[in-house]
């Protein structure tokens, strides 16, 4: 292991950046994935990987070019979705490099990560993989971070610091008087719903989840499923998406026909939610998510003050 005085710590997943800078190791950050963006001062670390599709292409086209290239690295042994920088190691020269192995449509794969470093002559950085499929996952990940980097007691203190805000969520929605059914949806062209550590999010937040296990990958869906399940809640919180981004797919949903007969669209009971920031980071913000889930799932009950910034209601006529 390192000295302390001499850690470098590349992550090449957002959330990975978001766990190194709680443990109080910003400084010890000398480089960054494309999509990491909070705190936001790590926009100012060297890019390490940049994606092979075109992040602005419409979701239905991301999805294309996202599977293309996910069976081409399957069938070829070629690279995934995600290009590391050329240079990135020898320019950042980390002591360990922060990843994952849950999904290769989250970052770059922990194959390409490897073969990049058997690749840059004297580079004998320590791969730290995280596989965050559940919370309880998630929680291994956060010690197993403060573990490798040599800050266990940290690590042990953030996820009792996580764990103890979600709770807080759920001792208060415990005993809710009505649990709204939810469809959270991850993806909208085609249709996703929400998997991994979401349905336990939404049910300590006080609702229950439609589609989607805990502990299981985010699963196709069709629109017919929706209009059978007809719930009372719709989240839309796509996997890399703000808010913005969101909007300008919701008339994808608005154009079929049956849209407005489901029972959210009719009681305005649709909301679109940061996925890029909250929910898909399986870091320390999940708790600002759990609190987002009660804020928007009962109103009355809930009030932290993500209204407006992290989630929005869509008016049945937008």
């Amino acid at each position: 292991m390192a000295q302390q005085d001499d850690l470098r710590v590349l992550s090449l997943i957002a959330s990975a950046t978001e766990i190194v800078c709680a443990l109080g190791l910003r400084n010890r950050l000398v480089g960054r994935s494309h999509e990491c963006d909070y705190p936001p001062d790590v926009g100012d670390l060297p890019q390490a990987t940049q994606p092979r599709f075109d992040v602005h292409a419409s979701s239905q086209e991301i999805d294309r070019q996202v599977k293309a290239l996910s069976s081409e690295a399957r069938a070829l042994d070629a690279l995934g979705v995600y290009d590391m920088q050329p240079g990135a190691l020898r320019t950042t020269r980390p002591t360990h490099i922060v990843t994952q192995s849950q999904c290769d449509v989250c970052a770059v794969s922990l194959r390409d990560v490897e073969r990049a470093v058997a690749r840059e002559a004297g580079c004998s950085a320590e791969i730290v993989s995280l596989q965050p499929n559940s919370l309880a996952d998630i929680w291994e990940d956060f010690q197993r971070v403060g573990d490798a980097l040599g800050h266990r007691d940290a690590g042990a203190r953030l996820v009792s610091d996580t764990k103890s805000r979600i709770d807080a969520v759920g001792e208060a929605a415990r005993d809710l008087p009505s649990k709204p059914t939810v469809a959270a949806i991850e993806w909208i062209d085609p249709l996703m719903a929400a998997g991994n550590w979401m349905p336990e999010l939404i049910e300590i937040a006080g609702g229950r989840c439609l589609f989607g296990s805990a502990g299981e990958h985010s699963p196709w869906i069709g629109f017919e499923d929706v209009l059978r399940a007809d719930p009372d809640v719709i989240l839309l919180s796509p996997c890399g998406f703000d808010i913005e981004r969101t909007l300008a797919d919701v008339p994808i949903l608005q154009a079929e026909p049956r849209w407005s007969s489901l029972n959210a669209v009719r009681r305005e009971q649709v909301f679109v939610a940061d996925g890029n920031q909250f929910f898909n980071r399986p870091g320390p913000r999940l708790a600002e998510s759990v609190e987002i889930l009660a804020e928007l799932l009962h109103p009355d009950r809930f009030d932290f003050g993500h209204k407006g910034e992290a989630w929005v209601a869509v008016p049945r006529s937008a």
